[in-house]
């Protein structure tokens, strides 16, 4: 009996590790039809202080449905990851753990619920998506475009989290998560209209992480979509990886480059 079951416990191993990290046909449609289903939870976590507020019960349903999604994709991924122990160690496991705790007691960790949002960071900071669904631009400037884009997206909906469950009904002009939405954008753009403002020195050094942040933010974005395009080919000397298309030598220690062309 224990042979059986460790007989199907290894089919169905090798069934995840198909699913999650090979370029079979099958395997490509699971990881698309995964990946929506991501986006679809971001975009739970997003509207959720609205469906909250709207239908306390509808909220709670969807709330155990997604965490029971999330709790089978965790399962699946640690079948499918070759050492347990070495999957463990992996950040964004432990953010996605954190992410199932506050969906299994919704009402203890409301509070930090706005955390879920860093689940769009882990998306598209993943190999997981850049070789499904963003394996055409994978490896190209597009790849930190987006992730840059992403990771000002996921700030944004952090502090306004924050800035929502911290001050509203404390401050002047802060009475839904719209309002603290609309403070963090300007304030993170230093437009500053003054409607809005947070009280007290907490509310002030918050402002001021918010801008000096936003503008990091907005400048590395800038940079991703004006720089040079630069290819990726690891120097076999100083292991530089990226180099101008046409790079005949490494400019970092000058050895001989021999980068294949795209053609």
């Amino acid at each position: 009996m224990q042979r059986g079951v460790a007989e199907r416990a290894g089919r169905l191993r090798g069934l995840f590790r198909e699913l999650y990290h090979k370029q079979t046909p099958r395997a490509v449609r699971f990881r698309y039809a995964v990946i929506v289903i991501d986006l679809l939870i971001i975009g739970f976590f997003i509207v959720a202080p609205w469906v909250r507020a709207a239908s306390p019960l509808a909220f709670l349903l969807i709330d155990y449905l997604v965490a029971f999604l999330l709790a089978a994709d965790l399962a699946a991924r640690a079948m499918a990851y070759g050492r347990l122990v070495d999957w463990l160690k992996r950040p964004i496991v432990w953010v996605d753990a954190f992410v199932l705790l506050t969906l299994l007691a919704p009402m203890w960790f409301f509070s930090l619920g706005f955390l879920r949002v860093v689940r769009l960071w882990t998306l598209f900071h993943s190999n997981f998506f850049w070789e499904t669904v963003g394996r055409r631009y994978d490896e190209t400037r597009w790849e930190d475009v987006f992730k840059t884009a992403a990771t000002l997206v996921t700030f944004i909906f952090i502090v306004t989290g924050f800035v929502y469950t911290s001050f509203v009904g404390r401050a002047e002009g802060l009475a839904t998560y719209l309002d603290a939405l609309y403070f963090t954008v300007s304030t993170l753009t230093t437009t500053g209209f003054g409607d809005v403002t947070l009280p007290g020195t907490w509310g002030k050094l918050l402002s001021i992480v918010i801008m000096t942040t936003g503008i990091t933010l907005f400048v590395r974005l800038a940079q991703a979509l004006i720089r040079p395009a630069k290819v990726r080919f690891p120097c076999p000397q100083c292991g530089l990886v990226r180099h101008d298309p046409d790079a005949v030598h490494c400019k970092a220690c000058g050895l001989l480059l021999n980068i294949p062309n795209e053609d």
